[in-house]
């Protein structure tokens, strides 16, 4: 009423009547306003009170215009993914009904399950282009009775055309208006507005640049470093960083293709670099009445790839007067625009507190989040109550009423791998377990169980918030929230951001945008195990392709386990390593020849299994044992339980760390000496090394428990053995020179291997200062009588040196061998418990405690606990019924003295011949070994110079040869490898030299070794292969791993990829290791102390097109399922060749993706760093440089070609 009345009585005045009238229906101008209240000064008629009344309940009117309120009843997202869910989340709180859209390929994501209508669009059309349709997109919000759509981020949120094409099909636009988005998204336009608007701005081009030579202008004026930026869009895409001419035109080419992929636009423009700013960023919200508030700022500092990793509410340890001018730079700006809805004005600010305007984001960000969590105030809900036609007032958002209330923040986990500069990883999530509990949020929208993370999208998986009184509290939920997760399948950035989170300047002082960069330690991460997850991808492979190991006979290991005798509680008794420790080597020496009675060496955890079951006994049945050997026969003079064939065979056939091993035992067995076999030169493989690498080897293994080394060599070739005594010796241990026993000599016809041999052999090993005589019978050759001769006349010799006796019982006299032994003087003698003994093992442990008992001899050990211990192996080896030689071999035989087959090989040469069909003609591989010996000049046989006349043998019966057609035809046949070589010198130098003319027809004119074949090789730089293995298996190398991978590189390559893929299987029982599962079978599986695994096999899946099957399990009662490679469908199937980290010169894939360009083609020179081809996935493109300099020899894509991680792009040859 009061308006109609001033109107009324100033009717003479038509002016200020339209004034009014405007004022009333909302037309807000500040030029009307001073215009009315000059006239009403002038005048008189009308009070100023008045006018003032008439102002404010004009204004009152303007802020909540009843006639411009348009509820909305639907909501399309125009988007996917977590925002998508985000946005749907906020409409049903609100009431109003959601809609979907998805591409083709994204039918199987969840935001369009969340929603209550969900529709395909941009059928056809490449996965981003779909959600850049705009035309569909319009249709199908129309065909629907769409009110409004959201745009989320990315896609179409800043394209003015979309927001207008929504306007002209009369739906609603969540967001600015048109001309808002297009002032705002073109950032050149943005930063002129900044300019008017008092906001400082870094220099940079006043227009998109429309070529290469625009930007070189520009560097020549403002220098570098520059950055190209979208300029119709933002998220770090089409942003490139120059410092150097060179890299202008490349850095060019990138930026405008990602802004072209990205934003369907590649416009860019031009800024200089401000070099290490801070990134703030300040939230604005508006209404459509020119009401615009803040709600503070964010930090978004740590970034890589300019794209925001954590993002921080509110920024740390900001200046408040800079903080006061940020806000207020930012409301200008958007008040100047007329801006309306939810955006974001950044900025940078340098080292000195200056800050300079960047862009306005004007859509909702992804870090929204952290200030929806300070300020309680939720921004979709504004959003869509603020493009409905309310005000800020009516939605209670005055400046003065916005508060912050402690800190959050937000971690972007990402399925991107920090260790290979954050590269998008791909496939198909196998587990996925959140953090929560309380101050945390989540937002996603792939996060689940069998999700599939193709390359076609973002990389984002889950926006993990946390929140916290202050940044320290909130970064303390953060990490433990993120140590919750567990996600397989794919690799995430997890680890790295639990290193940010730890980092004490994040924690207590400013970051800025070079953070990352300056802080390398944020990349030492820590792998994950992933243990549960990898053990379900090695049984499912062995449910699919059977053994990993190779089984040489068709046999099932046992479904029954052995049960373990029962130990007394309490530390196990005093034994002899005891002595070792107190007295040290040569005093434990002196106690060993003082002891009375006979001592044993007990060969069950190495040569006997070695022997009877292929040297295939696991870590998992020895750990089960030990406590009981350690309580019940500390009276042992050792346990053999390493070296020799032991330990390639972990790695090789078994896939154990033979270190861990070793560590595992020591730990179980304190009181025992361990023992291993050291080959001489030839540490514990089949080769030379470097002098350096055997004294390195003999120090971690001593480091590792090791305490006495049998140190011998296959030839008996005193250099090589000097060499390893030493080394062993340098190491601390107890050093036992091993005499190799090869003829016989108590038969005056043999007379190369006499016993005067012997005794001046063992002449030189005692000058030499070894600590224990031993004599190495591995063929099981020592009769009774050869025995007293031979030990006898070693203790007359050498009264104070203790002599041990090692042999095999294959032609089953050894029992009668070693108790002769005894009796002459031999202070040890080995054997194995007696389910392990026999054949071509040791003899009977039981056979020589019961025969020696109530003797001089008496052991010491009591016979009940050997039968123990021999029941628990009798069960055992029934779990390694694949490789018992018994499958084959029903006894020993004598004919060994006439053959001299050592006992393990004579194990293996038998399943040779099975295997290769010649089992009837066993007898004809025995004779032509005996014959291949000869050839040779009459070797001591052990390994290697063993292998070297089984592969002769071989030889000569595979091509049905006699020994003197090979000595006939030695010039003209391709002798094996290993023939050659012994022959060339490369083993030693055998007793009485080399057979000649044989030799010479062999060699021909090929070259020779005169002296110690290891003499001439360099120093091994461990050095620099530890860092080559850092740099392929990263920083958890361990000096045992440096070992392992000098003695076997390939071998150690090979075991690190089957750990990488499948875990230590070491926990897995025995028969599932081999056999795998069966079907509806459940197991339990032991992870460590406290972490039990109950698993269930439940089925087996069909082939797939990809050649897989996928094999489905329960774990701790939660369904799991693993796609596997069926290798033998595989075959039949073409796929592209993958990248062999071990071959030089093959380059493959960083990341699966699309090839944009191919840069050079076959024959090409190249240099190392020379880009190869450019990749893109995820929206990100990477280029592929070359690792060496060379030729380009193969090329093995096109460009459009599909990759998946590691395939093959090209090859190299130097």
């Amino acid at each position: 009423m009061l308006l109609k009345e001033v109107c009324e009585k100033q009717a003479e005045c038509g002016i200020i009547t339209t004034i009014l009238l405007k004022r009333l229906s909302g037309d807000k101008c500040e030029q009307h306003d001073r215009m009315l209240i000059r006239y009403a000064a002038v005048q008189g008629g009308l009070s100023l009170l008045a006018v003032r009344r008439v102002c404010l309940l004009s204004r009152f009117a303007h802020s909540a215009p009843q006639n411009q309120y348009r509820p909305i009843k639907k909501v399309m997202v125009a988007n996917r993914g977590e925002i998508a869910i985000r946005v749907f989340r906020a409409c049903t709180e609100l009431g109003i009904r959601t809609v979907a859209v998805y591409s083709e390929q994204d039918t199987g994501q969840m935001h369009r399950q969340k929603a209550d209508e969900a529709y395909l669009i941009g059928k056809g059309l490449p996965p981003v282009a779909a959600y850049l349709d705009i035309p569909d997109i319009i249709k199908v919000a129309k065909e629907n009775d769409v009110d409004a759509i959201h745009p989320g981020y990315g896609f179409l949120s800043e394209r003015a055309d979309f927001a207008q094409a929504c306007a002209d099909a009369g739906v609603m636009f969540i967001g600015p208006t048109p001309e808002t988005v297009r002032k705002m998204g073109d950032k050149v336009e943005a930063r002129s507005l900044a300019i008017r608007a008092g906001v400082p701005v870094v220099p940079g081009t006043d227009s998109p640049i429309s070529c290469l030579n625009d930007a070189q202008v520009f560097a020549q004026t403002y220098g570098f470093p520059i950055i190209f930026k979208a300029a119709y869009g933002g998220g770090g895409r089409g942003m490139r960083v120059v410092r150097e001419y060179e890299e202008l035109e490349e850095n060019y080419q990138r930026a405008y293709s990602e802004a072209l992929a990205a934003f369907g636009n590649g416009a860019l423009f031009v800024e200089k670099f401000i070099e290490k700013p801070r990134h703030i960023e300040v939230q604005i919200l508006g209404d459509k009445y020119g009401n615009v508030i803040h709600l503070y700022e964010r930090d978004c500092s740590i970034q890589r790839r300019h794209q925001k990793v954590v993002e921080i509410a509110p920024a740390f340890q900001l200046d408040p007067h800079l903080r006061d001018r940020l806000h207020a730079d930012a409301v200008n700006l958007a008040r100047q625009v007329g801006y309306e809805n939810a955006g974001t004005v950044e900025f940078l600010v340098d080292k000195h507190g200056k800050h300079y305007f960047i862009e306005v984001n004007s859509r909702l960000q992804v870090e929204h989040t952290v200030t929806e969590e300070i300020t309680d105030v939720d921004l979709v809900h504004a959003q869509l109550r603020v493009c409905e036609g309310r005000s800020l007032l009516e939605l209670g958002l005055k400046q003065d009423k916005v508060r912050v209330n402690g800190c959050a923040i937000q971690c972007r986990v990402t399925t991107e791998d920090p260790s290979r500069g954050f590269q998008p990883d791909t496939g198909r999530i196998e587990v996925f377990r959140s953090g929560e509990g309380m101050g945390i949020r989540l937002d996603s929208a792939s996060a689940f169980q069998g999700a599939i993370i193709s390359p076609h999208y973002d990389s984002l998986l889950v926006k993990v918030i946390a929140s916290g009184k202050d940044l320290q509290t909130a970064s303390s939920k953060m990490s433990r929230a993120l140590a919750e997760f567990r996600v397989r399948g794919v690799k995430t950035n997890i680890p790295f951001l639990q290193n940010v989170l730890s980092n004490h300047q994040f924690l207590h002082s400013t970051v800025d945008t070079q953070f990352i960069d300056e802080n390398q330690e944020l990349f030492n991460l820590k792998p994950t195990q992933n243990r549960a997850q990898k053990l379900l991808h090695y049984l499912g492979h062995v449910m699919v392709n059977g053994p990993t190991t190779p089984i040489p006979v068709k046999a099932k290991p046992s479904s029954t386990d052995p049960v373990i005798p029962p130990v007394t509680m309490g530390d196990p008794p005093v034994g002899f390593r005891d002595v070792l420790l107190r007295d040290g080597p040569e005093g434990f020496a002196k106690a060993v020849r003082a002891h009375k009675g006979l001592l044993l060496m007990d060969t069950t955890f190495r040569d006997a299994h070695q022997s009877l079951l292929a040297t295939r006994v696991r870590t998992h049945d020895l750990k089960k044992i030990s406590p009981f050997v350690s309580h019940n026969f500390s009276n042992l003079f050792s346990l053999e339980n390493w070296g020799g064939a032991t330990f390639d065979v972990a790695m090789r056939f078994l896939s154990e760390c033979p270190w861990k091993r070793l560590q595992e035992l020591r730990a179980l067995i304190p009181n025992v000496p361990f023992q291993m076999l050291l080959r001489g030169a030839n540490a514990v493989g089949y080769t030379n090394y470097p002098d350096n690498a055997v004294f390195k080897f003999c120090e971690v293994a001593k480091e590792n428990g090791m305490d006495i080394f049998r140190v011998f060599d296959s030839l008996n070739y005193l250099p090589n053995m000097l060499l390893g005594m030493e080394a062993a010796g340098s190491a601390g241990g107890v050093v036992e020179a091993a005499i190799s026993y090869t003829g016989d000599v108590s038969d005056p016809m043999r007379q190369k291997y006499s016993l005067d041999y012997y005794v001046k052999l063992a002449d030189e090993l005692v000058k030499a200062g070894t600590h224990i005589l031993c004599i190495k019978d591995m063929a099981g050759l020592l009769k009774p009588e050869s025995s007293k001769l031979l030990v006898r006349a070693l203790r007359e010799r050498f009264p104070d040196v203790p002599i041990h006796v090692h042999s095999h019982d294959t032609a089953g006299a050894a029992v009668a061998a070693m108790l002769a032994c005894a009796e002459a003087g031999a202070d040890i003698v080995d054997v194995a418990v007696d389910s392990m003994a026999g054949m071509t093992s040791q003899p009977s442990m039981g056979a020589i405690v019961a025969c020696a008992k109530g003797t001089e001899l008496d052991t010491g050990i009591a016979l009940e606990k050997v039968f123990d211990y021999s029941e628990y192996w009798e069960v055992a080896r029934g779990l390694y019924a694949p490789f018992d030689c018994t499958a084959t071999m029903k006894s020993g035989n004598a004919d060994v003295y006439e053959n001299e087959i050592p006992g393990g090989q004579y194990t293996n040469l038998h399943f040779q011949a099975h295997s290769m069909g010649l089992g009837n003609k066993f007898k004809e591989v025995k004779k032509a070994y005996t014959e291949a010996n000869k050839l040779l000049g009459d070797l001591i046989k052990v390994t290697p110079s063993s292998k070297i006349v089984g592969d002769l043998a071989q030889f000569m019966v595979q091509n049905n040869l006699t020994r003197a057609e090979v000595e006939e035809r030695a010039d003209e046949l391709s002798f094996p490898l290993s023939v050659v070589e012994f022959l060339q010198g490369y083993v030693g130098i055998p007793h009485g030299g080399f057979p000649e003319p044989f030799r010479s027809k062999v060699l021909k004119s090929l070259p020779r070794i005169d002296g110690r074949p290891g003499a001439t090789l360099p120093p091994l730089d461990f050095k620099a292969l530890e860092e080559g293995l850092r740099a392929a298996h990263g920083d958890e190398i361990t000096p045992e791993d440096v070992m392992s991978a000098a003695m076997y590189p390939k071998v150690f390559q090979e075991f690190k990829d089957f750990t990488s893929n499948f875990g230590p299987v070491d926990c897995l029982s025995t028969r599932l290791f081999l056999d795998g599962p069966k079907i509806a079978e459940e197991f339990e599986v032991e992870l460590e102390r406290g972490k039990i695994l109950h698993i269930k096999a439940l089925a087996l899946g069909d082939l797939n097109k990809a050649g897989q099957r996928e094999v489905f399990f329960e774990l701790n009662g939660q369904l799991r399922s693993v796609l596997v490679k069926d290798t033998l469908a595989m075959k039949e199937m073409k796929f592209h060749p993958k990248a062999q980290k071990s071959i030089k010169g093959q380059v493959g894939a960083p990341m699966p993706g699309k090839v944009l360009e191919v840069k050079v083609e076959v024959g090409s020179k190249v240099e190392k760093g020379q880009p190869l081809c450019v990749l893109s996935a995820m929206k990100m493109e990477t280029v592929v440089n070359s690792p060496m300099a060379g030729t380009i020899k193969v090329v093995h894509v096109t460009a459009d070609a599909s990759l998946e991680g590691d395939d093959l792009i090209l090859e190299i040859e130097e």
